[in-house]
């Protein structure tokens, strides 16, 4: 056999190889999130009911514990797989955990805050805590099938190796401390929600996980919500009316979480973990809403005061607040479709099925990982 065969042959067995691989890696069976109100499916609000119309308008028709008008990414990225929407682990009437487990909630951080000099109003619901909840929902699955006392809700022990675990996480950790830290000070508090990510990736290994997805944090200088309350001047405006210096800041941390994983690739080499770059999505959104048949960007769709954002931060979306002796109601606008964000914070499922699409098709992976390919039969 001649050198050139040899390569053929050598060229094909890799490719088979390479094949095998991405079946094993597409073989998902199930969802577990980890996540803030980006990704939460009802977690909070069956901790603490108050959820109300329009949250839900579009899709659902009636509130259903997401923060948007309809549909989140981990929707889009379920449907994409061919499995069901994930029901939220602290939700517990008609939620069915065969194909997986929520545990994001609204309001969530990595690392809760240490000390009175961060702000009050976060979840208590932190990373840490979610994986506490995994922890025991893994040794709740193994004690119920070793004793032949399985239910019909739950899944098999052998779910956890076949499974797709997902992150999107940490914005409340940026934004939640900007106010009372500013850019600088929260820089340096970073390092640790990076870090605290990557031990949990490890620590789900260490269940038998194998397959990881990272959300990357979106471009928060171009939020209604955060273009109203944060401090800045007209000179850190770019051409599209988003801020400069704190989207350089969330680009700053996306590129530390990126670095983060590829040393936690090194340490769990067997592990596929996936940074999935959606903030590049997201701001050419908010740049070009146009380009994705939308007409506003920076503009909020369920708000009040209308002018160029549509918020203000005394009546929150949905709601109606005495002000100067005057009710004031926060409304939702007619169509959501042309908006980028919801409610000034949140994304809109009209923007949220755009970067769903990004992540299913791959097109914002490192590495390439093609969710179209692992839909199951």
């Amino acid at each position: 056999m001649n050198l050139e065969a040899r390569k053929v042959i050598f060229v094909v067995v890799i490719a088979i190889l390479s094949a095998q691989k991405s079946d094993a890696e597409c073989d998902f069976e199930a969802i577990f999130n980890f996540g803030d109100s980006n990704s939460d499916t009802g977690g909070f609000y069956a901790a603490f009911p108050s959820e109300n119309l329009p949250y839900g308008m579009t899709y659902f028709k009636k509130p259903v514990g997401r923060a948007t008008d309809g549909r989140v990414i981990l929707d889009f990225l379920a449907q994409a797989l061919g499995l069901p929407f994930v029901s939220p682990y602290l939700q517990s009437i008609g939620s069915d955990f065969r194909h997986g487990a929520n545990f994001a909630t609204l309001a969530s951080t990595v690392r809760l805050p240490q000390t009175s000099v961060f702000v009050t109003g976060v979840s208590p619901f932190s990373l840490a805590i979610q994986l506490n909840q995994m922890k025991q929902f893994k040794s709740k699955v193994d004690e119920l099938h070793s004793l032949g006392q399985a239910e019909k809700n739950i899944p098999p022990p052998d779910i956890f190796g076949k499974s797709l675990y997902t992150f999107y996480i940490g914005q409340n950790d940026f934004t939640g401390n900007l106010a009372s830290l500013g850019i600088s000070g929260v820089k340096q508090y970073l390092p640790q929600v990076v870090s605290q990510i990557a031990t949990t990736i490890k620590e789900i290994y260490e269940l038998g996980g194998r397959t990881f997805l990272v959300l990357n944090l979106a471009p928060i200088g171009c939020y209604p919500a955060f273009l109203v309350e944060l401090p800045h001047d007209t000179s850190d405006i770019d051409s599209f009316g988003c801020m400069v210096s704190y989207n350089n800041a969330v680009a700053d941390y996306n590129l530390m979480l990126d670095e983060e994983l590829i040393k936690t690739r090194k340490d769990i080499i067997d592990a596929n973990i996936i940074y999935a770059d959606i903030h590049s999505v997201m701001l050419d959104l908010f740049r070009h809403p146009s380009s994705y048949g939308m007409k506003y960007g920076t503009k909020a769709c369920c708000g009040y005061g209308g002018g160029p954002h549509n918020f203000d931060q005394k009546v929150y979306c949905g709601n109606t607040k005495l002000v100067n002796g005057q009710n004031l109601t926060a409304t939702a606008c007619n169509d959501p479709f042309n908006y980028v964000s919801w409610d000034g914070i949140h994304a809109t499922e009209a923007a949220n099925e755009i970067v769903a699409n990004a992540i299913i098709n791959g097109s914002c992976f490192d590495p390439p990982l093609p969710l179209l390919k692992c839909r199951r039969k």
